[in-house]
């Protein structure tokens, strides 16, 4: 049996106790890793009180019950990570100084991506508004503050998944990282023809090899389940910075439509969300299975 990685304390954020998890099946029997960076609710008040948004519309951002939804993946012997912090407070699915200057008293540091395009949407390390556009706080932060959630939040976070995908590597021979978000209906469009249950995304072929793609779009479909590719999700920092499938590493980012199994103006699971849960963990054994077939195969190709 491998041995647990387990998520470091954090001192300077007591309200985070532990800052994120990580659920180790009793043996690592799948090459998997599964990612839940943005399931996380909790929301210490003092963030609440210096937001201009009460407690719910902040949860706009958070991908609500993402990580229930793949809890089953840890019986099915693959470990599952997920954050306990909210992505409104910190995104660890950007670079790690991904910062708006116009939100901090204070100079950034000189390495700091002040000019990307998701910084320039709000939606930056530290993000600046919620999902929905509106903004977070009522004036500006500390640069002390945002240096302090990313050195102590966001960089043990990847130490601790970095770790779990070489360790899976090392134990294996290859490595899957399948990175588990949801969006909003909403998102989609009016256009039925461009509605989907399921989005996958490997940055247009470039995160995974195209067997895997395949066969979750394949098991999704003989499901009855409306999948997309790369649009308008192809995955983000995560998807794009642990993908390497040249190195037998491959991520895929997962994006599942709210609508399957929440109510997405309280949070509050719907009817189908146990149903969800059966189809995606049938879904997840199913590509496993034929992972095994193909992962040994192109190795050793390459």
């Amino acid at each position: 049996m491998t041995e647990p990685l387990s998520p470091p304390d954090s001192p300077e954020h007591p309200w985070f106790d532990p800052p994120f998890r990580v659920d180790e099946p009793e043996a690592h029997t799948l090459p998997f890793v599964f990612n839940a960076p943005h399931s996380g609710a909790v929301y210490p008040r003092a963030f609440v009180e210096a937001s201009r948004l009460d407690a719910l519309t902040l949860r706009r951002s958070e991908d609500a019950h993402v990580d229930r939804l793949f809890a089953p993946v840890v019986d099915l012997g693959a470990p599952l990570m997920s954050a306990n912090f909210p992505r409104a407070y910190l995104d660890v699915n950007r670079e790690p100084y991904e910062l708006d200057p116009r939100m901090f008293d204070g100079r950034l540091p000189a390495f700091a991506n002040t000019r990307s395009m998701r910084v320039a949407g709000g939606l930056g390390t530290v993000p600046r508004v919620v999902a929905d556009g509106q903004e977070i706080y009522r004036g500006r932060l500390p640069v002390e503050d945002a240096v302090t959630r990313i050195e102590t939040l966001y960089k043990p976070y990847h130490r601790t998944l970095r770790g779990l995908i070489q360790r899976t590597a090392r134990d294996f021979g290859h490595a899957i990282l399948i990175d588990c978000h949801s969006m909003p209906s909403s998102s989609l469009g009016r256009d039925e023809s461009a509605r989907a249950d399921f989005i996958l995304g490997d940055r247009f072929g470039t995160a995974c090899a195209p067997e895997l793609i395949g066969a979750f779009e394949d098991h999704l479909r003989a499901r009855g389940f409306r999948t997309l590719r790369n649009k308008p999700y192809a995955g983000g920092f995560i998807t794009e910075h642990y993908g390497e499938p040249n190195l037998g590493r491959h991520a895929l980012q997962v994006e599942i439509n709210r609508a399957l199994y929440m109510n997405e103006t309280s949070l509050a699971l719907g009817p189908g969300f146990s149903e969800l849960v059966w189809h995606l963990r049938t879904v997840v054994a199913a590509v496993a299975a034929e992972v095994e077939d193909w992962a040994p195969r192109r190795m050793a190709a390459e």
